[in-house]
């Protein structure tokens, strides 16, 4: 962890809108893109953060926490009601859970050994 750091998380949406008129009949459609920025889990005692940067961590790690319950439950053999109350980037984007959206995750994974744990939990 370095102080220059943002330590937050982001979600920028482009929401794109089609209308065709053609002979009496409007089609539309639409497309959204959600574009997330999440930050990284962090171990307080890898970080020695304390005060507001302990409690940022803090509120990050149940953030990413509450997120990976939301994609589990995505994929879930046995589909059930999943709420995103708990997480905000889950509820920002909760339209595009499943039905017919398609998801790509990009992780960035560090090759240190010290970072094993946390690479492989961001992984699974």
């Amino acid at each position: 962890m370095n102080h220059q750091s943002s330590r937050s998380h982001a979600i920028f949406t482009l929401t794109i809108n089609q209308i065709n008129n053609q002979r009496q009949c409007v089609n539309r459609k639409t497309s959204k893109f959600h574009l997330v920025y999440v930050a990284g889990y962090e171990r307080a005692s890898k970080t020695d953060a304390v005060g507001e940067r302990y409690a940022e961590g803090v509120n990050i790690n149940k953030e990413l926490l509450s997120l990976g319950n939301v994609i589990s439950a995505l994929y879930e053999s046995n589909p059930r009601h999943i709420s995103c109350r708990d997480s905000k980037l889950a509820w920002l984007s909760q339209d595009s859970h499943g039905g017919n959206s398609h998801t790509l995750m990009i992780a960035c994974v560090g090759p240190a050994d010290s970072n094993y744990e946390e690479s492989l939990s961001t992984l699974r």
